[in-house]
């Protein structure tokens, strides 16, 4: 028998799994609490002017409010701004740094970031509500569809607490696409979990006496591989995105970055683990 179809004894460490990943998890938390995160002007409201001047200035040379977002571009984030006042300020750094291009000009009022806000948590609640029943259903036992929902907030919770830390030290904020990517981990982090639960059902039928650590270890040995070739081919095209990409993609990119590193790895290490500390307190 090749090594590949030899089951290993991924179990025997299920404890350490969730110590890692609570390593990861609390100094988040904590950060969210202490810091929370540092919104955009999608939740605050604000305005948002992207330009690109025609002869070559340096970003030290425009001041604290603007970030560089391009070969010579642009992007400031100031209070809500009116026509009128952005024409006059356009007046004041054509005059200092010369002719340029404006490439967008957009105001978000702070309802709309307050609608988005609540509109997230109702979809995330939704979610779990629906993933929980589904699977549940799917492999008639409710604790499969607890321990996905858990790994789902595993990955939710890895996400956000990065971003708080981020935000804190190095100012990154959160907007729409944070949440989009928010959205796109649930879903990703669920698919991969079902997967290795349809694995461990599918043995259960031909194993009647395998208990269920010896099924999630099974289970979880013939999806590994699989698993790693789907995220990896994910991962070069974000870290991609991240390295190449501009201000306007690159936190997006980060957080599923982010998100698709702890979808993976919660899978078979947060999910399962999980699986089978419930089944043996069951048992007892």
């Amino acid at each position: 028998m090749s090594i590949s179809m030899q089951t290993i004894n991924f179990m025997k460490h299920k404890l350490l799994y969730l110590a890692i990943s609570s390593l990861v998890i609390v100094p988040g938390i904590i950060s969210l609490f202490v810091w929370g995160l540092k919104p955009a002007i999608d939740f605050t409201g604000g305005s948002l002017w992207e330009i690109r001047f025609n002869e070559q200035v340096s970003l030290s040379e425009l001041g604290d409010n603007f970030q560089n977002s391009g070969d010579n571009q642009f992007l400031v984030r100031l209070k809500p701004t009116s026509e009128e006042e952005k024409n006059k300020m356009g007046e004041e750094l054509e005059r200092k740094f010369g002719k340029f291009e404006e490439i967008r000009f957009e105001t978000v009022g702070p309802t709309l970031g307050k609608e988005l806000l609540v509109k997230t948590l109702i979809a995330v609640l939704l979610a779990a509500g629906a993933i929980l029943s589904y699977v549940g259903w799917r492999f008639k036992n409710k604790m499969y569809g607890l321990c996905a929902i858990i790994a789902m907030f595993h990955d939710t919770l890895v996400l956000i607490g990065t971003f708080s830390l981020l935000g804190h030290f190095f100012g990154v904020e959160v907007d729409t696409l944070f949440v989009t990517a928010v959205l796109t981990t649930l879903s990703f982090s669920v698919h991969d979990t079902v997967v290795v639960y349809d694995r461990i059902r599918e043995s259960a039928l031909h194993n009647k006496r395998g208990g269920m650590e010896f099924l999630a270890n099974k289970a979880v040995t013939e999806t590994m591989i699989r698993s790693l070739n789907n995220s990896l081919t994910i991962l070069f095209m974000l870290t991609a995105l991240v390295v190449l990409g501009g201000v306007t993609v690159k936190w997006f990119a980060a957080a599923l970055l982010i998100g698709t590193i702890a979808g993976t790895y919660s899978s078979p290490f947060v999910a399962v683990p999980l699986l089978v500390v419930a089944d043996k307190l069951k048992a007892r």
